[in-house]
């Protein structure tokens, strides 16, 4: 029942490469049928390479896009809208793909496939949601479910099934975890009988019970054990509501050690494929920045060491992911006794925490440009090469500004440190420490592939101009 979520994306991932192979046999049919100057036609390997290639980035964008995570249950307008940015992209990764390997592609035929792809996903789309339930409700057999508890818990989880029902879901009743029950029946938008819990064996002989869910408080899963042992015995597919921690904002997944099973809550991104899909896209930015920024890096070096006395790099313990210490590297752009100055000018920080100081004295002349376009923050490439910081992510902290922080801004620190993060795109210096914490929190709980990617987009152009630093 809960896989249906699954196997949705699964379906309308194998649907897209099926229009897609079909569009792109209709858009080279159809530029074949034209009459235009050129010569127009694919061997048997070229048509292999552009459609495998085609329906590889069509997948890929569309994942990276989240678009099949709300096509089951997506506003058309959303639809449209998603729809519309997959092709477009795709159309892009094509003609770059094209141009690399010189295969001059026919415009006329790249135009006519995204106009069909995009045609044909969006009439599929628009119509899947209601041609799978109905195929659904028709066809498929429906999912009988009871619910253990009588409580507000059960009667979410219950309100939830009965909206459900479109899928074939059917809730069957309730089972009273209490003896001294007296309800006979619940009323929700159709009556469903309360029986005791001690009459699932009868239920079970006389119905017909695909899955019960257990809405329980925590305490009473102990006087359970043996409905538990009971559906194990006959093969009833058991679930439980594992709302016990209220406030406890966490992701909750079932995982195994050995033969251990492990109820998990992870207050951070998890997803152990995005992040090494993240992490791969760091190391192939960062290597390549380095490479081409590496004459201008060695020019600002001698730069720095020609304005003003000191070295060149600047190196300072910072907190990386889940507090490991890492040393960080920046070019130097305050005098050369900056941190011994720092005491003295506290009073002038605007920030409670995190020291900042509008305008600060310490700055070089030179210092004071590389601050503004944040040339300065070149080296932490080294770092995100090396794996202690990301491109984007929560800026590293000084371990005393740890020290301080409250409790609940402690989990900034479960995401590896980036170069660049929300604050920077909502006012950079500008920003107070509150804020920023609070858009930390908020990049980790809505952390995407994506969202990292409109960030890097969004933070270019501020850096370009210089806007809100100090």
């Amino acid at each position: 029942m809960f896989s249906r979520q699954r196997k949705a994306r699964v379906l309308f991932g194998l649907s897209d490469i099926v229009l897609l192979a079909l569009a792109f046999e209709a858009a080279y049919q159809t530029r074949s049928l034209l009459q235009l100057e050129h010569e127009f036609y694919f061997t048997v390997p070229e048509t292999a390479l552009l459609l495998g290639f085609s329906l590889m980035s069509w997948i890929t964008i569309g994942v990276w896009l989240e678009i099949y995570e709300k096509l089951d249950s997506g506003h058309p307008r959303i639809i449209l809208r998603d729809s519309a940015r997959q092709c477009v992209y795709s159309a892009l990764c094509l003609v770059i793909f094209e141009y690399s390997l010189r295969l001059d592609l026919s415009r006329v035929f790249v135009v006519l496939f995204s106009a069909y792809g995009w045609v044909a996903v969006l009439l599929f789309r628009l119509t899947a949601g209601r041609v799978v339930g109905m195929i659904r409700r028709e066809f498929a057999a429906p999912h009988y479910v009871m619910v253990v508890g009588t409580g507000e818990r059960a009667l979410r989880i219950a309100r939830e099934l009965e909206h459900s029902r479109e899928y074939g879901v059917r809730l069957r009743g309730f089972l009273s975890e209490q003896s001294s029950s007296t309800a006979s029946e619940i009323v929700l938008n159709s009556h469903y009988p309360v029986n005791p819990v001690a009459d699932l064996p009868a239920i079970l002989r006389r119905h017909v019970v695909d899955e019960i869910i257990f809405a329980v408080g925590s305490e009473c899963l102990v006087d359970l054990e043996e409905i538990f042992l009971l559906c194990d015995e006959e093969g009833v597919r058991t679930r439980v509501v594992v709302d016990f921690f209220p406030h406890v904002n966490s992701t909750v997944s079932l995982d195994r050690f050995g033969g251990t099973p492990l109820l998990t809550f992870s207050a951070a991104p998890y997803d152990e494929i995005r992040l090494l899909v993240k992490r791969i896209t760091d190391v192939a930015m960062a290597a390549a920045g380095l490479i081409v920024l590496a004459p201008f890096m060695v020019t600002i070096a001698i730069l720095i060491r020609l304005t003003s006395p000191g070295p060149a790099i600047f190196r300072q313990e910072r907190c990386g992911l889940n507090g490991r210490r890492f040393l960080f590297y920046k070019f130097r752009s305050m005098c050369q006794n900056a941190e011994e100055m720092k005491d003295a000018l506290a009073h002038l920080s605007t920030r409670e925490t995190a020291f900042k100081i509008p305008d600060d004295p310490r700055l070089t002349g030179l210092g004071r440009y590389l601050r503004k376009f944040s040339i300065d923050e070149w080296p932490q490439l080294w770092n995100v090469l090396r794996g202690d910081m990301s491109l984007v992510g929560p800026r590293p902290a000084i371990p005393s500004e740890v020290d301080q922080y409250k409790r609940w801004q402690r989990r900034r620190l479960r995401m590896r440190p980036g170069l660049t993060c929300l604050w920077a795109v909502s006012g950079r210096d500008r920003v107070d420490f509150e804020t920023w914490m609070k858009l930390d929190m908020q990049y980790i709980d809505n952390w995407s592939l994506s969202l990292d990617w409109k960030i890097l987009l969004r933070t270019i152009p501020r850096v370009l101009i210089g806007s809100g630093a100090n």
